[in-house]
């Protein structure tokens, strides 16, 4: 096993590097960058605004050259070329690109991902600002669709075509079909104040108060709060799991060494959990590593907005459309690193479950 480890973690490196290159060479031809961005908000504002993180003054003088500067910017016409210049510089665009390319993945790899283009905060430090909103998102909502999902995907396998087995399946697919940010607003609007009753806060992960608040009321506060966005997200992530999981259990209860067991005088409960259990859920182990990544962050993007919670969703929504570059790919170095590392460890959880696995014997 600690070879088959081994090659996993080593092989992580060209794909990392596959994603970076990839996503590097799309954002070459993407419009809009950040020199495009702040020649924007200057031909818009009078140039009355500053740059951000020190860029440097970007009204007075550097509105007074005449004429077209034959600048590649878009809406540039106007403006100083040594102003230009000046802002390629700070974004880092005097460079080539394989050179940045390769200065980007030197300093990723000791995970120093630079400073946010237009917040006065290094990337890393804004990231473990808006990390503690999506793991609370992604640990609840990983737990609760899990905790529901697998006791009803069972029970479901078991009623196969009974009364039971077809409600709930409508209530899943009905839970599959509508848009989790749907449930977010029909909540919003039924139990946050909005045309029926004020019974659950609209805003924030916590009261403003909560640091003068003992201990249980902090935990109560932070419930009553969350209540809300995870109902929403929990209504629309379970259904996937408990077919999966009913489906995994119908295969193994129909196989010969169920009946096998059943021959033997074993109990229903022990044939089900006993035997058929450990070999039905390694497919829905499969699937926990992207359920805990989609929960953890693309599948809160619409919720966070929705609920004013500020996490690494709606942060790296907000990046790409302002062109925060260091945001976008920190963002994306740091999830790809940490699927990769859930995926083998949801190889790891198999043997765990099911010990006749052995990686090392196959190919990877």
């Amino acid at each position: 096993m600690g070879a088959y480890i081994l090659r996993r973690i080593l092989l992580m490196i060209p794909t990392l590097f596959g994603i970076m290159a990839i996503s590097f060479a799309v954002i070459q031809f993407a419009p809009g960058g950040p020199v495009e961005q702040v020649i924007a908000k200057l031909t818009n504002q009078g140039g009355s605004d500053r740059l951000g993180g020190g860029g440097g003054d970007a009204g007075g003088s550097n509105f007074d050259a005449a004429g077209d500067v034959g600048s590649k910017y878009r809406g540039a016409q106007g403006l100083d070329p040594e102003f230009i210049k000046k802002l390629e510089k700070q974004f880092g665009f005097d460079k080539p690109p394989l050179e940045r390319f390769g200065m980007m993945l030197w300093n990723y790899a000791r995970f120093d991902f630079g400073n946010s283009y237009f917040r006065d905060i290094s990337v890393l430090d804004l990231i473990l600002e808006k990390m503690p909103v999506s793991i609370s998102i992604g640990l609840w909502i990983t737990l609760l669709s899990y905790l529901i999902s697998i006791p009803l995907g069972i029970r479901k396998a078991v009623k196969d075509g009974t009364p039971f087995d077809i409600w709930t399946s409508g209530v899943v697919i009905v839970g599959y079909a509508v848009p989790g940010f749907l449930f977010g607003i029909m909540l919003m609007v039924l139990f946050a104040g909005g045309s029926f009753w004020d019974w659950f806060p609209l805003r924030g992960i916590v009261s403003d108060n909560w640091d003068q608040l003992s201990w249980p009321a902090k935990i109560a506060d932070y419930f009553w709060h969350m209540t809300l966005p995870l109902t929403a997200l929990v209504l629309s992530a379970f259904a996937t799991t408990t077919l999966l999981t009913k489906n995994s259990f119908l295969e193994e209860i129909r196989k010969q060494y169920v009946v096998t067991a059943r021959a033997k005088g074993l109990s229903e409960r022990q044939v089900l959990y006993g035997h058929v259990f450990r070999n039905a859920m390694l497919i829905v182990i499969a699937g926990f590593p992207g359920a805990f990544i989609s929960a953890f962050f693309t599948g809160s993007l619409l919720i966070e907005n929705i609920f004013s919670l500020d996490g690494l969703g709606l942060l790296g929504f907000r990046s790409v459309v302002e062109r925060d570059y260091p945001v976008v790919f920190a963002n994306l170095y740091i999830f790809s690193l940490l699927g990769l590392f859930v995926g083998l460890l949801s190889d790891l959880i198999y043997t765990w479950v099911d010990p006749r696995i052995d990686f090392e014997r196959r190919d990877i």
